[in-house]
């Protein structure tokens, strides 16, 4: 123990925060292998057996978890729909909106709601499972439940409900006291995990001469030019010229004091195609589990079919609102005009206050429907391609965005604390020298 500790006593903050990250990746992936009690998983995973829809990208976004039905099947998607929910109220409600506006204690009030929410969402997605497994017919003589009955569906829904828990708790202390956002780093993990299977899948088609050589290449051009096009969006910004008031300097000479204020082409991230991707998940969700014979149910639930034009069409109108919205919540056009107005600052040609508020939401708007068609590329051209134009794609276009944008993320955090830690040893510096000459 002393060792470990002198060892870990050496290292600095952001090594520890990096340890500490990976070692709660690699206990999410131990997780991740824990079966669910009187479960037949073999029976489960007949039902993802070369599933390349929505239900086998629900698959990749949980690591495996849920063709395995582990106790952390549901993952973080109950917290990811609880979010969608409590965002679109606090837009709505006047009460959780002025909640908002306490600052840290409001926020943390809204993140308990949130909380007790997904737990809710939990315990109903957790039943729909239990009862759809019951009520699976048997694979080869072997049926899907050991022992069903009331005892097998509560013990099912306990242990459900807590791997939610424990995944929620898990991707705030990586968030709390690791290195980027805890949530979409664990769905990358759960991709990343994914990926090697899909390439050696690939590869072995070709190998048994169901994909061409020139097809293979072909798929692996298009996924390094998604890869290529994220990268540079994800980067993109447009930069807004600011003045401030002149200032006379010593010698008599004026200064005019420039800045740039960075507007992101993609505000929204990776969360407007992770929320539509989460409701859309949602219908295939309980035709897969939850069988109907109902003929309206039927209908209804086959107009969510992945590869379908109305599927693609509620997807696309989808990744539109949720990137609209998300930008609104991130970026408050009023707020940023007082704060320059407030510092003296001002745009070119454009008055202080209401005008400028104006002028950052025609840009913003602008900027937002230029990322709303590079993501609606990125997410929606490789469903088509693989539906209907026969290119066996087999990582997502959002699977590719959400492991791009943690990475690109992820590092400019490190980065950011990295400047951060090296400022403040200036500062440290420049005071240990001052009181030193005192």
């Amino acid at each position: 123990m002393k060792f470990l500790k002198n060892i870990f006593g050496n290292l600095s903050d952001l090594q520890k925060r990096i340890l500490f990250t990976l070692g709660a990746l690699i206990i999410y992936r131990i997780g991740s292998f824990i079966p669910l009690p009187g479960v037949n998983a073999s029976a489960v995973l007949h039902l993802f057996n070369g599933d390349n829809g929505i239900m086998g990208m629900f698959d990749m976004f949980s690591g495996g978890s849920l063709s395995r039905m582990s106790v952390l099947a549901l993952n973080i998607f109950p917290y990811i729909s609880a979010s969608i929910v409590i965002q679109l109220l606090t837009a709505t409600s006047k009460s959780l909106t002025d909640l908002r506006k306490e600052g840290e204690s409001g926020r943390i009030k809204i993140n308990q709601y949130t909380r007790y929410l997904a737990v809710l969402l939990a315990v109903v997605q957790g039943w729909a499972v239990v009862r759809g497994l019951e009520s699976m017919a048997p694979v080869n003589g072997v049926s899907a439940v050991v022992n069903p009955g009331f005892t097998f569906e509560l013990s099912s829904v306990i242990a459900l409900v807590g791997g939610t828990v424990f995944v929620m708790w898990l991707a705030e202390q990586i968030t709390a006291r690791g290195v980027g956002q805890g949530a979409s780093l664990l769905i990358f993990a759960g991709i990343i995990a994914e990926v090697p299977g899909g390439i050696a899948k690939i590869f072995s088609l070709g190998a048994v001469g169901q994909m061409s050589p020139a097809m293979i290449a072909l798929v692996l051009a298009f996924v390094v030019g998604i890869i290529a096009l994220i990268a540079f969006m994800e980067q993109a910004q447009r930069r807004i010229q600011i003045l401030y008031p002149r200032q006379v300097m010593s010698n008599g000479a004026m200064n005019t004091n420039v800045s740039y204020l960075p507007i992101k082409i993609n505000m929204s991230g990776v969360m407007g195609p992770v929320f539509a991707s989460s409701i859309m998940m949602l219908p295939a969700f309980i035709q897969r589990f939850v069988q109907s014979e109902n003929l309206v149910v039927q209908n209804i639930l086959s107009f969510f079919t992945y590869g379908t034009w109305s599927y693609m069409g509620l997807f696309t109108l989808l990744i539109v609102f949720f990137a609209y919205f998300q930008t609104a919540v991130v970026f408050n056009s009023e707020e940023t005009s007082t704060n320059l107005k407030n510092m003296g600052g001002y745009i070119p040609s454009v008055r202080p206050g209401e005008q400028t508020m104006r002028h950052l939401d025609g840009i913003v708007s602008r900027t937002t429907a230029i990322g709303v068609v590079y993501l609606i590329v990125v997410c929606v051209l490789p469903i088509i391609l693989n539906t209907h134009a026969g290119m066996p794609v087999i990582i997502g276009g959002t699977s590719v965005l959400i492991v791009a944008g943690v990475v690109l993320d992820t590092m400019t955090q490190i980065k950011s604390y990295l400047v951060a830690k090296q400022y403040g040893g200036v500062i440290g510096n420049v005071q240990k020298k001052g009181r030193f000459r005192g």
